[in-house]
């Protein structure tokens, strides 16, 4: 893989220029998208202090080190998923609102992915991410994965919970959630996206049109109490 253009991206997002932006969310917003434009190695924290347009030592008081930044970046990409997952299992103790549970998790998971300033999600395929520095992102995606399959294992019908272990349903389901940075980089994702790819988070484990439909307006509900 180059570092000049990843696989996947969009074109740069401008830093915000809003005066209630803290430097650093302003710095973290610089740094991911030129980590996604030029990749790790290619970007120093020179080239981010002056996109933001702060010296470099302003930008050292806010991290040591551009990795840092990047940690910082991934684990904002998983963080609100896993908080929704804990929240949404203690609405819903009882196995039949399991598909709902899974429409809500993957419907908001699209959108935290749809809605960063940059593709935040091109940075996964960054060779920098597979360090040990790295390994609190994995461990945390890892466990948003089995998320997906616990949730997936207990939603799906008799056939598919029988012929697919719940290991390989959530890493099914979670790279059918992160189809989105695919379509970034065509296009900007749209409300309908969330729904289509939720929806196919149940298709995939079996569900019938009729129990899709009616796990959507389950979850709707179920997000609203979540807010």
């Amino acid at each position: 893989m180059t570092t000049t253009r990843p696989r996947q991206g969009r074109p740069r997002h401008t830093p915000p220029s809003d005066p209630g932006t803290s430097a650093r969310e302003q710095i973290l917003d610089a740094a991911g998208a030129l980590f996604v434009e030029r990749g790790v190695a290619g970007t120093s924290t020179r080239m981010i202090a002056e996109r933001v347009g702060i010296r470099q030592a302003s930008l050292y008081y806010h991290f040591a080190t551009k990795e840092d930044i990047l940690a910082e970046l991934l684990a904002t990409s998983v963080r609100p998923s896993l908080q929704m997952v804990e929240r949404i299992r203690a609405l819903v103790p009882e196995r039949a609102d399991a598909a709902a549970a899974l429409y809500a998790v993957a419907a908001v998971d699209v959108r935290t992915l749809s809605r960063t300033p940059y593709n935040i999600g091109t940075l996964y395929l960054l060779p920098e991410v597979r360090a040990e520095r790295f390994d609190a992102f994995r461990t945390e995606r890892g466990r948003l994965q089995a998320d997906y399959g616990a949730l997936g294992a207990l939603a799906a019908s008799e056939d598919v919970a029988r012929s697919m272990p719940a290991e390989r349903l959530g890493e099914l389901l979670i790279q059918l959630v992160e189809v989105v940075i695919q379509v970034r980089r065509s296009r900007e994702p749209e409300a309908a996206d969330a729904d289509a790819v939720a929806s196919s988070c149940l298709r995939l484990c079996g569900l019938a049109e009729p129990a899709v439909a009616a796990a959507r307006d389950q979850a709707r509900i179920l997000l609203q109490n979540c807010d």
